[in-house]
């Protein structure tokens, strides 16, 4: 059984996503290595944007997608 994606809360509405998230090593350590190419993603007036490669949400924090505003 899969895990569901990553979803992550920021406050910006410009971010980038390598698909490492997760994946961390010591000095040598590449991004893109083991996860996907580096892309910059922009969060609309939903207040998120998935990423087209691991799907990876990222949500803007006080915006129309935080569950904070949803209750």
């Amino acid at each position: 059984m899969s895990k569901a994606p990553e979803t992550v809360f920021t406050t910006s509405h410009r971010v980038s996503c390598d698909g490492a998230g997760d994946i961390r090593g010591g000095a040598a350590f590449k991004p893109s290595a083991l996860g996907h190419p580096r892309v910059w993603l922009e969060i609309d007036e939903r207040g998120y944007v998935d990423c087209g490669y691991c799907d990876k949400r990222f949500v803007l924090k006080g915006g129309l997608a935080d569950s904070a505003q949803a209750a």
